[in-house]
Parts: structure tokens; sequence; C-alpha cells
């Protein structure tokens, strides 16, 4: 089971993604992905449309999400995965999760717009369409299409970071909302990528201390940010805390991805991979 190709994090143009959830399924099987799950952000909307394509191309599937949460001043991400989509309590958790996007995105215009950027929140709405969406990817397509920036992550080091210019901090989900929404509507919660965080050690052990006692399970092992140091890292840590292994790309286009759809190496082998614990949850 170790060996499975299975990419349990990844994005679509419901979120901030590029491709619609068809093309990223059709994407996932062509590259050998044997399990998958699309996780947009704070969205549901687009499961049925992944579930529908992936049973057209015999791809066993799981439901999936990608909660942004405000914890020790960070955006930490809790994925979930194998839940009811249809749950209320967590369409509803989600829809005012994002509400909060639109005025952020109408904050960093206007921060943009002080320093000669004009119509930044105009353009950054033609990648997304829908408002409750937008996220600064967008913003950063935007101005690379424009000419302002060479590529997307000179946007983010010049405009869309901490202290500068269309930074505005957003507050998200709590740790409780995020893994109650999932673990109610019947799902596994997963802290995604824990690499990319900037904590220090104990502020990293307080997360991962909090998100078990909430019932959180899960943990990415390995997945497109980490590097092979983070794997060995997160590999000790799963053992230490008890939690199950999952694994994804979090590809997010294919332009703009460092890692694809199912280019991942296998979990290590003593890990207790998430799927297992997922079994009855897959669609096939």
């Amino acid at each position: 089971m170790h060996t499975l190709n299975a990419d349990l994090h990844c994005h679509s143009s419901v979120s901030d993604g590029t491709l619609s959830p068809e093309d990223v399924a059709a994407r996932a099987k062509a590259n050998g992905v044997q399990l998958w799950a699309l996780t947009d952000h704070d969205e549901v909307s687009g499961q049925q449309r992944a579930r529908a394509a992936a049973a057209a191309l015999q791809l066993p599937y799981l439901t999936g999400t990608e909660v942004s949460v405000t914890f020790a001043g960070e955006t930490v991400h809790i994925v979930g995965l194998g839940f009811d989509a249809d749950d209320s309590a967590l369409t509803e958790g989600l829809r005012r999760t994002r509400g909060g996007r639109e005025l952020r995105a109408r904050e960093m215009a206007a921060g943009l717009a002080r320093v000669g950027i004009q119509g930044s929140y105009e353009g950054a709405l033609k990648y997304v369409g829908n408002p409750e969406l937008i996220s600064r990817t967008h913003f950063a397509r935007h101005l690379v299409e424009t000419g302002v920036c060479r590529d997307t992550q000179e946007v983010f080091r010049k405009y869309l970071t901490e202290g500068k210019p269309g930074y505005v901090e957003h507050r998200w989900a709590t740790l409780p909302d995020a893994v109650g929404w999932i673990t109610g509507a019947g799902g596994i919660a997963v802290v995604a990528h824990p690499g990319r965080y900037k904590f220090s050690a104990n502020e990293e052990y307080a997360l991962f201390s909090q998100f078990k006692d909430l019932g959180g399970r899960g943990v990415e092992v390995v997945t497109g940010s980490h590097t092979p140091h983070d794997f060995v890292k997160y590999a000790k840590l799963a053992q230490e805390f008890g939690l199950l292994a999952s694994r994804g790309s979090d590809f997010h286009s294919p332009t703009e991805s460092h890692t694809d759809l199912g280019t991942l190496p296998p979990l290590p082998g003593e890990l207790s991979p998430v799927w297992e614990a997922l079994q009855d949850r897959v669609w096939r």
C-alpha cells in the first residue's frame, strides 16, 4: 500500500489552480495516479465534477478540501479527505471562511493602487470569476500578464508578502473550526505541508498537540514543497504523534508548479498511509 501512487492534494480553477477539475483528473490519470483527491481552497463546489471525471477515467477518488486556518499568527492549511461534501456545517463554515476574501482583495488592490498599479482587483477577478475565491495568486497572475513583473515569484516578493504594498492579513478559520467541520462530515483532517510554516519548534509542537487533541489524524509527509530532509523530519513527527501519513503534489498549474501530479516519491515504509483508514470512503 505504501507504493500506491496516491495524490491527495491539488487544486483546480474552482480555487487557485489553472485547470478545470476535469483536466486535473485527466492529468492525474495520465501521470499514473492510482488514488486522487481534489482539494480546492475553502471550497467543495468542484467535488461533484471531480468525482464524475474520476469515475469516467476509472480513477479511485476521495473527496477533498484545503481549509485556511490562522494559528499563532501564521496561515496554516488543513486538508480534509473522505468527508461528505454535502454536509451543511462544513459547507456553511467554508462559505464563511471564503467570505473574507473579497474584502481583503479590495484592500490589496487599494494598496497596489497607492504605488501606481491601477485596476488590479478587476484584473485579478478575470482569473477567478468568483470574488469569494479571489486570492494573492490571481493578483500575481494579473501583474505578470500586464508586464509589471516577470513571474509570480517576483510579484510575491515585491508586492504581496508582509510589509509590501499589496499585503493584507486575512483572519481565517480557527483550528477547532477546521478539524471540527472535517471530522463532523465523516472525514479525516490532515496538516498540509508542515515544512512550509515559519514556526519555532515550540509553536510547531503546539500546533500538532492541539491538532491531535481536537481529533486531527494525519500529516502530509511527502508533498511538493517538502525537501528530502522534510520527508524524514515529518515521518518521525507522524510516528511521534501517532498520525497517519499523507502524500500530495499540491499541484496548481502546468506552468507554475514545481511538482506535477503523481511524480512524488513513495511514503517511507514505516508509516501508516492515510488512505488505509479511508478505504470505505473511496469512490470507485
